[in-house]
């Protein structure tokens, strides 16, 4: 695929202090990347590094072919970026500081009427658009930091934790726009919210004390690190004697537990090896015994499992 930005060995350090230790990725043109850490990971930092907003101690990174220290003003047109922190001002408007970003980012004055307008539209923006900035919901304050971030249509954009402090509905809210906006650009989103990852992210680097430590999509991260395939079953029909034999003798079944579900129905816990799929032999021995099937659920390794395995400081 056709990548648009690479980090190679990228590090930064504060004296004694690595923050970010040789890393390296590649991100691909029109991917949504989730930068996944806890706290004091090297997230931001990575990404400070990323939007030209300090230099890297070592190492290289490039956008689109332009380094981001040989070249940082090119490199700085073409992405849009939203700190952790919105880079508002609350003694503007919300039409002035747009008016503003759109003149800071040297889009021709002709063009600048008609950027207003879309960005207004695509962020949602139409009900504040003539209050004050220091008016603005925390909601909307997210909405007017991302309309900075997009105003002069960058090929990059990167957000640093863009839902923090937002209640539900505004998460919600925000994880669309991200959602829309990664139809149409490449996107980096760092976070610590694993939902977030989940929810609006094609790929996933985890990057723990500095360093990348795992690099999927979150369906290859689940095949990587699922163990044992468990199934849970709810049966109706069967006599408990009769379903824990007949989930015993099935080939690859490793542990069976069967237990009382209530109104007359039995649930099972079926435990086996991790390239075992039991869901269609256990469908057709129910249809064979005329037992009614009523619930088959596969328990998967979930991404919060994966994450707090790799950045446990006691993970083997």
């Amino acid at each position: 695929m056709d990548a648009i930005i690479l980090a190679e060995g990228l590090c930064k350090r504060y004296g004694d202090v690595t923050a970010v230790d040789g890393v390296s990725f590649r991100i691909n043109r029109g991917e949504v990347v989730g930068l996944l850490g806890p706290n004091g990971a090297g997230k931001t930092t990575t990404m400070k590094m990323l939007t030209c907003y300090m230099p890297p101690t070592g190492g290289r990174a490039t956008l689109d072919g332009l380094d981001v220290v040989a070249e940082p003003l090119q490199v700085r047109a073409r992405i849009g970026y939203l700190p952790e922190n919105v880079p508002l001002y609350d003694e503007m408007g919300v039409h002035e500081y747009l008016e503003f970003i759109a003149r800071v980012r040297r889009i021709p004055a002709a063009r600048r009427a008609e950027a207003i307008r879309d960005i207004v539209r695509r962020c949602g923006l139409a009900a504040v658009v003539q209050k004050g900035v220091a008016e603005l919901s925390k909601g909307y304050r997210q909405r007017l930091g991302l309309a900075q971030a997009m105003i002069h249509n960058p090929d990059v954009v990167i957000l640093d934790e863009p839902t923090t402090g937002l209640d539900p509905n505004q998460i919600v809210e925000i994880r669309q726009l991200i959602r829309d906006l990664g139809r149409e650009k490449t996107v980096i989103l760092s976070t610590h919210i694993l939902q977030e990852v989940e929810a609006v992210c094609d790929r996933v680097l985890i990057i723990n004390e500095g360093r990348i430590i795992a690099d999927g999509t979150p369906s290859q991260l689940h095949a990587e690190f699922q163990g044992a395939q468990e199934l849970d079953l709810v049966v109706e029909g069967a006599a408990r004697e009769a379903l824990q034999a007949a989930l015993d003798g099935l080939s690859g079944a490793d542990r069976v537990t069967v237990a009382e579900a209530g109104g007359g129905a039995l649930s099972a816990h079926v435990l086996s090896p991790k390239d075992a799929d039991l869901r269609a032999a256990i469908f057709r021995l129910c249809v064979e015994r005329g037992w009614v099937l009523l619930e088959m659920r596969r328990t998967l390794v979930s991404l919060e499992d994966i994450f707090r395995k790799l950045t446990r400081r006691d993970a083997a």
